[in-house]
């Protein structure tokens, strides 16, 4: 039996990939995690100071070339032109993990419609703006990994957000689909569902009742998701190793939805 190819599988140099939302909390570590196995990056943010201070460290770092843009995931125009710049410096995209979003809280009489909307608009209607825009160009190369970035609040309820599970269940039917749809050009497409992290978007709460009770109090290890824990993952659905999967989702929660 020939030699297996174990670890080599998760090696990610000469790999391109964008990442959304790449200039903090998730999707910073995520970029540090592409960058460590060797991928180069193009991240994007809403604020393009800190998209690029976050790329200039990790090509410091990790002796990788990174990049650091603005983008809004909303906006058509803008995500093409983010695809074409990555084009523009690296020649081809490899990875897409989709992570930008954003969340309000709160109950639905007391949400606005435009509040729902604003939620959907970045965290559903960038994820399919930002796969058809890189679809022709994974096409072309017959190859590709698309990591959407949804929650486990896709998979299960909790009062209060109403706007983003049903973007992020969304995100989840997309991603099959999307699976189902590219499978004849190599390009596999997952989704990665991650439980309580304490990112920038949960700091608020972090102290609260609301998240001591049904937060960290409903999962099996009894806290808050660290930075790393979620860096295994994306490295794994990125590279090589995940190969053999699409349309799928990965839970990383703590066990918060095994309850």
């Amino acid at each position: 039996m020939p030699a297996l190819p174990g670890i080599k599988q998760f090696n990610l140099h000469g790999k391109v990939a964008i990442i959304t939302g790449g200039s903090k909390g998730l999707g910073e570590a995520m970029a540090a995690a592409l960058a460590s196995a060797g991928a180069s990056l193009l991240l994007t943010s809403r604020n393009a100071d800190e998209a690029a201070a976050v790329a200039k460290d990790l090509a410091k770092e990790y002796g990788i070339k990174a990049v650091g843009i603005a983008a809004d995931v909303s906006e058509p125009q803008e995500v093409d032109a983010m695809v074409a710049r990555a084009i523009s410096e690296f020649g081809k995209i490899d990875v897409l993990i989709n992570n930008a979003g954003i969340n309000i809280r709160g109950p639905i009489e007391e949400l606005t419609f435009e509040q729902f909307q604003q939620v959907q608009n970045i965290n559903t209607n960038g994820v399919w703006l930002c796969v058809r825009a890189v679809v022709p160009h994974m096409k072309q190369a017959k190859s590709g990994r698309i990591i959407n970035v949804s929650s486990t609040l896709g998979l299960v309820g909790l009062a209060l957000r109403s706007p983003y599970s049903a973007s992020k269940g969304a995100v989840l039917l997309m991603t099959k689909t999307l699976g189902l749809e590219l499978a004849p050009w190599n390009i596999t497409v997952n989704a990665l569902c991650p439980g309580p992290f304490l990112t920038p978007m949960n700091e608020s709460i972090a102290n609260t009742e609301d998240a001591k009770k049904n937060v960290i109090g409903a999962t099996a290890l009894s806290r808050w998701g660290r930075m790393e824990e979620i860096q295994g993952p994306a490295i794994f659905l990125a590279s090589d190793a995940s190969s053999y999967m699409t349309g799928s989702a990965l839970v990383v929660d703590g066990g918060w939805t095994a309850r």
